[in-house]
């Protein structure tokens, strides 16, 4: 990234770096200028404020957003729109139909998040996450166009992160917001890895929403975690491949060794993770950052279930 702190990434859509757990690159919500100011992800509660004076910098004042786009209700990417939504009075807030419930009444999100993540950190990492009001909420779906005034939003159904995941296609240059549909990408270690959590993570479903979005030739990838890939075969490939490798490890371990314990099966993707990232960025593994994204374990957690889920069904076919 430029010295900019809000540069362009692609024509009218800037990135702004929330700064959570206090980190850079880790996430990122994107302004799209224009007839109708679109902000893409909100961010986590916590991050009100930098997401605030990102948009105050780019000339969004109060009356003047119009949608807040989310990729899925997960608090790092949505937890802070009903905060928005009381600075932002025009705004409108766009999410696929099956997480538009969680936006008006978040105390099922939250729950979960705090299972995931434990309640002292999810507080320390997000903060509150306060609900939209329902009339200010519209639902997506797969193949659904967002209006934004003199361009709009290509609403494309991408889960296997989650199972409510929507990629977004930017109609005026073709760049695609991928949340977390390819991973998160590392741009600090150029490295890539698996965003596979519980409780919905669906391998088949990721690697088929890559190709569904493979198909739609993307300009160029907008990721969550963290910013721009300029060649989006590389992104893609990438991705694909490392979501392969974590959930064959998985599978391998739980096919010799059916009983084995999320530590065991953490203590050997921590293994794999630190000899890809040493891999692609030359560096020593920084774990604690790599963790902050969404740590090993939840990684963990979300490929055992997954694969002890599908023997079950196999089971009973």
């Amino acid at each position: 990234m430029d010295d900019d702190p809000y540069p362009l990434v692609a024509d009218g859509i800037r990135i702004s770096d929330t700064g959570m757990a206090g980190q850079r690159e880790l996430n990122a919500v994107y302004v799209i200028q224009g007839d109708e100011p679109c902000l893409v992800e909100s961010g986590p509660g916590a991050d009100g404020p930098a997401v605030l004076a990102g948009l105050e910098r780019l000339g969004v004042g109060g009356e003047d957003l119009a949608h807040i786009v989310v990729t899925h209700i997960h608090v790092d990417h949505a937890g802070g729109t009903g905060a928005l939504l009381e600075r932002f009075p025009r705004a409108r807030v766009w999410v696929h139909e099956r997480g538009a419930p969680h936006l008006v009444d978040p105390t099922r999100l939250i729950a979960s998040t705090a299972r995931t993540y434990g309640l002292e950190r999810m507080r320390a990492f997000y903060g509150d996450t306060l609900p939209c009001p329902a009339e200010r909420v519209t639902t997506v779906s797969d193949g659904d166009r967002i209006p934004l005034g003199d361009r709009a939003l290509d609403v494309i159904h991408t889960p296997g992160h989650a199972s409510h995941h929507v990629a977004l296609q930017d109609t005026w240059t073709g760049a695609m917001f991928t949340g977390e549909a390819i991973g998160s990408h590392l741009p600090w270690a150029d490295c890539y890895r698996p965003a596979l959590p519980p409780p919905e993570v669906d391998v088949e479903a990721a690697l088929a929403s890559i190709d569904r979005m493979r198909e739609r030739g993307p300009t160029t990838l907008l990721t969550s975690h963290y910013g721009p890939v300029p060649d989006p075969g590389e992104g893609f490939e990438r991705g694909v491949r490392r979501i392969r490798a974590w959930s064959q490890t998985v599978r391998t371990r739980l096919q010799t060794s059916p009983e084995a314990s999320i530590d065991e099966m953490e203590t050997e993707l921590t293994t794999q993770a630190r000899a890809e990232y040493e891999q692609d960025s030359g560096q020593p593994f920084d774990l604690s950052r790599y963790d902050a994204i969404g740590s090993i374990r939840m990684n963990a957690e979300g490929l055992a279930r997954y694969w002890r889920k599908r023997e079950q069904l196999e089971d009973t076919t």
